[in-house]
């Protein structure tokens, strides 16, 4: 296991990869965020923060501090290292969250909100709190509709909705090329079947919930033999141990 050893000269040096600058020495850390922020052309990481039993939140939907403190830091810090995170309607609708960058140095990443059916009504915290840009992306089969402070990103859907691969491409031709997928488990179990993502970090924090919803929504499989076994390497973050998972054939050979 690799630990992460963050230093403020450390993460001033990557996020000056992530404008451009020089690379860096090989490191346990910079192995983890550096491919994030010296991706050359289209990347998307989804991250998670679970408990141990694989939990994202209680049944009654507590979802705060899952995660630990470094784990929390962990997540702003891939915040920062790209230009837009993506959650889905329903976790805008139960935790209104900010998705901005509050733990680390840095930019706030551009929000997307993947509202196909048209369910946020203007009233939601992050149309109204001055963070960085909104894009809602909704169904061309949803009637034309304004939202306060967001633009609208209208695509077409195919048969199961609109296609993640539509919406990377449509954020890509707005200079969004960092993406990361942060939620909720659909959204990102999404992104894994339509094989949109390159990488995926999983970070486990030592807590038992017993019951709740799980961080990864994917349909089951018949046997193991079946089963997703991405490389990954696990990395100790302090509070929480992450699994970074390399998805895409470009990641799993460190391109």
């Amino acid at each position: 296991m690799k630990t992460v050893e963050m230093t403020e000269p450390l993460w001033e040096r990557l996020l000056a990869l992530r404008a451009g600058g020089p690379a860096l020495d090989v490191t346990p850390t910079a192995t983890l965020y550096a491919p994030i922020a010296a991706a050359p052309g289209s990347f998307v990481l989804a991250q998670v923060g679970q408990s141990l039993d694989g939990r994202v939140a209680t049944p009654s939907g507590d979802a705060m501090d899952i995660s630990g403190p470094d784990g929390l830091a962990h997540l702003h810090r891939c915040r920062a290292l790209v230009e837009a995170v993506i959650v889905g309607v329903n976790t805008v609708k139960a935790d209104n969250p900010r998705l901005s960058v509050r733990l680390v140095k840095g930019p706030s990443p551009v929000r997307v909100v993947i509202d196909c059916n048209g369910q946020l009504d203007g009233n939601e915290g992050l149309f109204h709190d001055g963070g960085a840009p909104v894009i809602i992306v909704e169904s061309t089969s949803v009637r034309a509709r304004h939202l306060p402070n967001a633009e609208i990103l209208r695509l077409a859907p195919g048969e199961n909705g609109i296609e993640t691969g539509a919406i990377v491409n449509a954020l890509t031709a707005r200079g969004l090329r960092r993406i990361l997928v942060e939620g909720g488990a659909r959204t990102i179990a999404r992104f894994i079947s339509e094989e949109q993502l390159d990488r995926l970090h999983v970070a486990i924090s030592p807590l038992i919930i017993g019951a709740g919803p799980n961080g990864l929504n994917l349909p089951p499989v018949a046997r193991l033999s079946d089963a997703l076994r991405p490389d990954a390497e696990i990395f100790s973050l302090g509070s929480d141990v992450l699994f970074d998972c390399a998805l895409s054939a470009s990641a799993r050979q460190g391109e």
